[in-house]
């Protein structure tokens, strides 16, 4: 009996010695290891910010989501249940196993990502070892390809990849949180023990994009691409005393919720990355560095355009018709290449290549946007005589749509140069650069073109509203020279002419049906828009029971505004070769 005592005293004085090791000498070891087996930090997922237009419309927003992962051991002990998991998640089951056993080591890996919750949950419901979902966001754009080159994407971990989602990715992501938890050996959540980062939600961002005007300048931009089976086209608009961005299209586009869908051609924003050489619709920039050398007035000197043909240095630079003489608005409404070029011969170079400048050419108009071009405007004391007289109407430099945009709503506010912005009431900066009684003159002017006789007439005219505006007819650069065949046909233009509230440019690459000339092609366009935006906006009419035939006419006999199925039709001239 001692004996027993004895053996079962010195067995309890054991345990207590190991009890007493356990949980107070190495106390802290083995509660390290019971928490690595069974103590996880997992992420807590954010929702990143919603983008709105400016009327509150939301243009992206994140849905919640769930991605199904795996740990690969545990599954693979249950190798039986293998084949309905992959039914369960819509994958062939060899193909999952294969995929596991690659990743047996690893302790995570997904199988699935953003898919539905209740799909998701069907999943989980099954009970499959290893097994575990995780909450995510996906991101969903309601206007679909109407927007898409503004926006952008983000990619299947919700971080922006194109467009404004890039720009402002550090804005709208936000920063995800963490917490610790305990798991059971299945590998499901028992208890939540702490929150280690609280999670900070991405910020909501509101557009100077209007989502109305986008829409009408989508529609309109898509219906004139396919009557006139053109490559492809742009429009910008912007609002004239801010600078801020009301809309900006592009055709071909692409549907941001099935990027994988598209190609990298369709994602470009042209209006954006793309140059053209501008053609007549830079004249208006020569006239303001004419008005600014004290040289010439919108009514004089004349300048003598002869019978339309004008050899400078064996080059023979042309327009559709004799003009003969000719004053600078004359200049400007008739599109005449000519009388651009011998104005653009007595002013100083300085001078010229300063106002290309200060007009943005050759800069960039710091939007901010990802990928924005810059251009390209030769340095001027390296212009022959000849690149001069090209350059005063429209080649030798290429800019954007977005920059020619940007020069008309300069002269539209006059002569205060925005940058362009597509945040609403963004702080942007400004800049004086011609003088405003110039900028006035050089509207006047402008709006010459769509009266009677201009380039643009009937076409770019609005019901009850005036338009100043110009037409652009370029041949396309290709190697060796000017295309014969290929253009590029473009307008710019203000609305309404007395108090500009709109400025908008229209390019139309390469239109193979029908005409091919900015007044024909461009110009309805823009007039069909600007003539819903300006509703939309509520612009007062400046131009209420007028029309044009010949001259204005008072009265309304039921024809205000309408278009004269008679009225003359004047284009600027393409000319075949641009460059010496």
């Amino acid at each position: 009996m001692v004996v027993v005592v004895g053996v079962l005293s010195l067995a309890s004085l054991g345990l207590v010695a190991r009890a007493f090791d356990l949980q107070v000498v190495r106390k802290q070891f083995y509660q390290n290891q019971g928490d690595a087996r069974f103590l996880r930090e997992v992420p807590i997922a954010v929702s990143r910010g919603t983008i709105f237009d400016r009327n509150g419309e939301p243009l992206a927003v994140s849905t919640p989501v769930m991605s199904i992962w795996a740990n690969p051991a545990e599954v693979l002990e249950n190798e039986d249940r293998i084949p309905q998991l992959a039914k369960a998640i819509g994958a062939d089951a060899s193909d999952i196993k294969q995929y596991l056993m690659q990743r047996s080591e690893r302790e995570f890996v997904y199988l699935r990502r953003q898919m539905s919750p209740d799909a998701a949950q069907t999943v989980l419901s099954l009970g499959i070892p290893g097994i575990n979902g995780q909450r995510e966001f996906r991101r969903f754009y309601p206007s679909g390809e109407v927007t898409a080159h503004i926006l952008g994407f983000t990619n299947i971990d919700d971080h922006g990849q194109e467009g404004l989602e890039l720009a402002f990715d550090d804005w709208l992501a936000g920063k995800p949180g963490a917490k610790r938890v305990i798991r059971d050996r299945m590998g499901h959540v028992v208890e939540d023990v702490e929150q280690v980062r609280a999670p900070q939600p991405g910020k909501n961002l509101t557009l100077s994009i209007d989502r109305r005007i986008q829409f009408l300048a989508y529609n309109e931009l898509k219906n004139t691409l396919e009557q006139s089976q053109a490559d492809s086209g742009s429009m910008v608009i912007l609002d004239v005393p801010t600078g801020e961005v009301l809309a900006m299209v592009n055709l071909p586009t692409y549907n941001p919720n099935a990027v994988r869908g598209s190609k990298p051609d369709q994602r470009r924003n042209r209006a954006m990355t793309d140059v053209v050489e501008p053609g007549s619709t830079v004249k208006p920039i020569v006239m303001a560095a004419a008005l600014s050398s004290g040289k010439y007035t919108p009514t004089g000197p004349m300048v003598d355009t002869g019978n339309g043909h004008f050899y400078y240095m064996t080059h023979d630079i042309r327009d559709t018709h004799a003009y003969g003489l000719l004053s600078p608005t004359g200049v400007i409404q008739k599109s005449s290449n000519i009388g651009a070029a011998k104005i653009a011969m007595t002013l100083d170079t300085g001078l010229m290549y300063d106002t290309y400048r200060a007009f943005g050419f050759g800069n960039s108009t710091n939007s901010g946007f990802p990928g924005e071009a810059s251009g390209y405007l030769k340095v001027g004391r390296d212009w022959r005589p000849l690149e001069k007289a090209i350059m005063a109407y429209g080649y030798g430099l290429n800019v954007t749509p977005l920059q020619l945009a940007n020069a008309y709503a300069t002269i539209g506010d006059g002569g205060m140069m925005h940058s362009p912005s597509f945040v609403k009431s963004a702080e942007s900066e400004s800049k004086q650069i011609i003088a405003p009684e110039i900028a006035r003159k050089l509207v006047e002017m402008l709006e010459s073109t769509t009266q009677p006789g201009g380039t643009a007439a009937p076409y770019a005219w609005i019901a009850n509203y005036a338009v100043a505006g110009k037409t652009g007819t370029a041949h396309k650069a290709t190697a060796g020279g000017y295309s014969k065949n290929n253009y590029s046909a473009a307008f710019a233009g203000l609305v309404p002419a007395s108090n500009p509230r709109l400025a908008a440019v229209v390019v139309v690459d390469n239109p193979r049906k029908g005409s091919y000339y900015g007044g024909l092609v461009s110009a309805p366009v823009f007039a069909k828009v600007m003539d819903g935006a300006l509703r939309l906006l509520d612009v007062p009419p400046d131009n209420i029971g007028r029309w044009y035939v010949g001259g204005p006419l008072q009265g309304n006999n039921g024809l205000v505004g309408s278009k004269p199925p008679d009225a003359p039709v004047v284009d600027d001239a393409p000319v075949e070769e641009a460059t010496p």
